[in-house]
């Protein structure tokens, strides 16, 4: 399961951001998931609550946000998200597209208590 190793550098994140902070913990996290990461949504959050005890996120919520594919055309300029498998130009339908979003996992948000 990936997703724990996933976890582990999410909380690298995590203490890093409250040591900066000087925070005494973190409430909430927001993870935004690309469709395409290749990570589970509920395996992360079981990694999540397994790897968040004895730590500063021992009580936080986590808040899992999709990210859907977003494509770019540098044919047209065209940008379109693409909800089904079909990667062309939603404008021009060339198959010359970028993916510039939907392949990551960020930490979008870290409540954290000082």
């Amino acid at each position: 399961m990936h997703e724990l190793s996933l976890v582990a550098s999410v909380f690298e994140v995590l203490e890093d951001e409250a040591r900066k902070h000087c925070a005494r913990r973190v409430s909430r996290v927001v993870l935004r998931v690309g469709v395409m990461s290749g990570a589970v949504p509920e395996l992360l959050e079981s990694a999540f609550e397994s790897y968040k005890q004895g730590t500063l996120a021992a009580t936080a919520k986590l808040d899992i946000v999709a990210v859907p594919v977003r494509l770019r055309c540098p044919d047209c300029g065209g940008e379109a998200v693409r909800e089904d498998t079909d990667f062309s130009c939603a404008a021009c339908g060339s198959r010359r597209v970028e993916i510039v979003e939907g392949r990551d996992l960020v930490v979008g948000t870290i409540d954290l208590e000082t």
